[in-house]
């Protein structure tokens, strides 16, 4: 089963050896990414195919509608081991335009457990509701809410004790918001990357 899976995995360390002999070797011996990718799960969203970068290059933690909850372990521990342990310099929260989870979080349909996990996407959309609204376009809105997702993530991962702790100790680290489009490959700057925690207090979220 899934034979072609595997030989399209073998074609591709072929390859991998074929232009560079020593890339597995080097995987080997450390990861040392200078990057955290927080970011969807969404089949079309690869990380490190939309940046460029290679195995080794970039840590990733995903989940639907990349959200960054103060109460979720598993985020956390990605988190902390970006931050403390391999000493990232850069994180990035990715949304993307027409993100599933974000359509899910406000169509007002019941679909069980992840309707607990869309939660803070709901509370988001209430909260700005009424500038929402006053957007025509039923697709436009959403992607503006999936702008503002981004942006409070962003504020919860500078938020967070493990970040906190490395700015107090001068650890060089910045927190980055983008948003990718499915439409045209590219991702999006929103402008809110923050450096320390005033940065953090004069998110516009």
């Amino acid at each position: 089963m899934l034979d072609h899976l595997k030989a399209n995995n073998r074609a591709w360390a072929t390859r991998k050896v074929a232009a560079d002999a020593d890339f597995f070797k080097r995987l080997e011996r450390q990861q040392a990414p200078e990057y955290l990718w927080i970011g969807c799960s969404d089949s079309r969203v690869p990380a490190n195919e939309i940046v460029g970068l290679d195995p080794g290059e970039l840590f990733v933690h995903r989940n639907v509608a990349n959200l960054a909850p103060p109460q979720d372990a598993n985020y956390l521990s990605v988190l902390q081991f970006a931050v403390d342990v391999l000493k990232v310099k850069h994180i990035m929260v990715v949304g993307h335009y027409g993100c599933g989870g974000v359509a899910a979080a406000v169509d007002g349909r019941r679909r069980g457990l992840v309707d607990h996990w869309l939660h803070p996407i709901r509370d988001l959309y209430r909260e700005h509701q009424a500038a929402l609204e006053k957007i025509p376009s039923p697709q436009a809105r959403l992607d503006r809410l999936c702008e503002f997702n981004v942006i409070r993530q962003v504020r919860n991962v500078g938020s967070d004790v493990f970040v906190q702790d490395a700015w107090a100790r001068s650890q060089g680290l910045s927190v980055h918001g983008w948003v990718y489009s499915l439409s045209n490959g590219l991702v999006q700057d929103l402008e809110v990357s923050v450096s320390g925690p005033q940065d953090v207090e004069e998110l516009p979220l």
